[in-house]
């Protein structure tokens, strides 16, 4: 595992937010896929040679919307494509934060909106099929190779994966690493309240019962991998490591405010130990919830009404923003931007 220091990082320059007339061009398209019975809703965040209109995307009543102009044309030359896995329950609108700072940095960003685990579409059943979640974004990968109206403007040598939570297992399985059910099961036996064992219980799933899970979901064309807090890395398959995609960051959000089941480091499952070639960076103070977008006032309590997850709240003193800004910073690092 090759340490970064987050200082290090930080050091580096950032173009922070764009200018107003320097939005990012943002569209959307529904991705038709053999194995969803059903098209998958899909957005792509791109450097715009131009403004269309400006509309705020991902706006709701917790987190704030991202700007962007509506369909541009895209900015000349050749873009690094990013692709982005949200996590369980999560959606790709919601992470404009990120992708609008990684178009900043030069890339495109394609997301989808993974059917049986995104907002109000979340059920455990669905959610353990890694196989079908990679398979949205392979699927959405050779879409955008194959639409004219982007191909020309894309570096087919440059492209990554960012995940997050269940989308930083999804990215995981992208990049070679394979998952064992039965270790996931024991995981969860032994330790029923972990993060990535909670949710799953509540729908009665075996791990092992369902071939998604651990199935081989890799991706040749992935270059590079960004991976933050994610789930069932104590189930990793250890015979999968050593063949995986070499070079991949790993990010844990928070110290004592980490969350147990996402911790990579030599105190967790140390999965940025045993993958070759591997980084490992620390955000603190942070936690899981930190990724998410920056929320609107009086969110936190109407989570806290609803009985829903505090999404909102932070570790005491932390500035959501500016864990984003060097979130940013260290993704941007880890993809080669």
């Amino acid at each position: 595992m090759k340490r970064l220091a987050l200082l290090a990082i930080l050091a580096l320059p950032y173009a922070g937010p764009v200018a107003a007339d320097m939005l990012p061009g943002y569209d959307r398209f529904d991705l038709t896929a053999d194995h969803r019975a059903r098209p998958i809703a899909a957005s792509v965040w791109y450097p715009a040679a131009n403004p269309t209109y400006r509309a705020p995307v991902g706006d709701g009543p917790i987190f704030d919307p991202t700007f962007a102009f509506i369909g541009p044309a895209i900015a000349v030359g050749e873009h690094p494509l990013v692709l982005l896995s949200h996590g369980s329950g999560g959606n790709a609108d919601s992470l404009g934060w990120l992708t609008s700072g990684l178009v900043a940095d030069g890339a495109i960003v394609l997301a989808v909106n993974h059917p049986g685990s995104t907002s109000g579409d979340s059920s455990p059943r669905r959610s353990v099929d890694l196989e079908a979640r990679a398979n949205d974004l392979t699927a959405a990968l050779d879409m955008i190779l194959a639409d004219p109206a982007f191909s020309p403007f894309i570096d087919p040598d440059r492209i990554g994966v960012v995940g997050f939570s269940l989308g930083g297992a999804t990215a995981l399985g992208l990049a070679g690493v394979r998952f064992d059910g039965a270790v996931q099961d024991d995981n969860c036996s032994t330790g029923p309240d972990a993060a990535d064992c909670v949710f799953f219980r509540l729908g009665g799933v075996q791990f092992a019962d369902y071939p998604g899970f651990d199935a081989d979901a890799r991706d040749p064309r992935i270059t590079r991998a960004v991976i933050v807090d994610p789930g069932f890395g104590g189930a990793a398959n250890p015979e999968t490591l050593q063949g995986a995609l070499a070079g991949i960051t790993l990010i844990n959000l928070g110290d004592a405010d980490r969350l147990g089941a996402a911790d990579v480091g030599p105190k967790g499952n140390d999965l940025a130990n045993r993958l070759p070639g591997a980084s490992y960076v620390e955000i603190a103070p942070a936690n899981h919830f930190t990724f998410l977008g920056t929320c609107k006032p009086g969110a936190a309590a109407l989570l806290e009404e609803e009985q829903d997850d505090p999404i909102c709240t932070d570790p005491e003193g932390m500035d959501r923003a500016a864990a984003h800004v060097q979130l940013i910073e260290a993704i941007s690092f880890g993809l080669d931007l």
